[in-house]
């Protein structure tokens, strides 16, 4: 189902001289890495360290690999290229084996005329045939090019949708290519325009209104639950790809200019057990927002992200309301 590119991976090895590489796997590659080490040490002769830690996004990135290893292989994400180029990091997107489903033609029938277009990393690749699909419909199709932190036009990450918003005015509606809800829900939060869902694999083309609405009551909720709040922690995370030192210290600003009490700390792993020391009345996740919209249940107090720190201090009404895009 996978496309883990070992001969790309070993290939790269080889020209490099590496005679050590770590691999750093998100969860759903794990089962590959035994395979996948077993591969490179018979064909390259290097050692292969696995790094167990968790991984969500190339925001993760191991930047400590040099303490272990020579080289860096991270596997199922895309570079971000706001964070730099190292030439010792190899970045293998691993691509889903699946094409559009025969019967698309049928399943837009009924949509608008002008349509954007957008996929995971996984499907990043089935976006042109989708745009010709779309257009021999007599639709319009766009793609369009996000902001620094996203590497292909048209790719949706689950904290950033620059790519839809780059096009939002030249669209009714978007099309994304993706699996389950995740990136699904941050394209629906950060386009202001209807999002429908292909999932190549099941043949399904399904909306997520439902579900966006479900969690953005959930974040009315702990708005209004933490307007009350006294001592606030504004948590950095310490991982490459999320740090926003400069935006919690503003944030605490804010909070104190309010009368508040904040608190700057710095976490790579925001859990909830990782915040129990803390006698405070909500949190402020200025790292991945997905940490405070998606497991907003999780918290013994509201955690919220950094645009709507605005709508505590009423700086900010609900109807403008924005997602908090990376």
């Amino acid at each position: 189902m996978f496309d883990l590119d070992p001969d790309r991976i070993t290939a790269w090895i080889r020209d490099g001289g590496y005679t050590s590489v770590a691999l750093q796997l998100p969860e759903g590659l794990k089962t590959s890495a035994k395979a996948l080490s077993d591969t490179i040490m018979r064909d390259t002769g290097a050692e292969v360290l696995i790094l167990g830690r968790p991984c969500y996004g190339a925001c993760d990135l191991f930047t400590g690999y040099k303490d272990h290893a020579e080289a860096l292989i991270h596997l199922g994400h895309a570079p971000i290229p706001d964070m730099g180029y190292d030439p010792d990091v190899l970045y293998v997107e691993v691509g889903v084996r699946a094409g559009l489903p025969p019967g698309l033609p049928g399943m837009i029938a009924d949509l608008p005329p002008r349509i954007g277009l957008l996929a995971t990393v996984q499907h990043i690749g089935l976006l042109p045939a989708l745009k010709e699909a779309v257009e021999a419909t007599g639709r319009t199709a766009s793609i369009g090019i996000g902001d620094g932190r996203v590497y292909h036009p048209g790719q949706v990450l689950g904290c950033n949708c620059s790519v839809a918003t780059a096009v939002e005015e030249a669209v009714d509606m978007f099309i994304l290519v993706a699996e389950g809800d995740f990136h699904p829900l941050a394209a629906s939060f950060g386009a202001r325009k209807p999002v429908r869902v292909l999932n190549p694999l099941t043949g399904e083309l399904r909306d997520v209104d439902d579900v966006r609405d479900r969690i953005l009551r959930k974040r009315f909720a702990a708005i209004e639950s933490a307007r009350s709040a006294r001592d606030f922690l504004v948590i950095v995370c310490g991982k490459a790809g999320q740090n926003r030192m400069e935006a919690a210290k503003g944030i605490c600003a804010r909070l104190r200019e309010d009368g508040r009490n904040a608190y700057l700390a710095l976490m790579d792993e925001i859990t909830p057990d990782a915040l129990l020391p803390y006698a405070v009345d909500a949190y402020v996740c200025t790292g991945c927002p997905r940490v405070a919209m998606d497991d907003s249940s999780r918290y013994r107090h509201p955690m919220l992200t950094v645009t709507e720190v605005d709508h505590v201090l009423g700086l900010r009404e609900w109807d403008g309301y924005e997602f908090d895009c990376i």
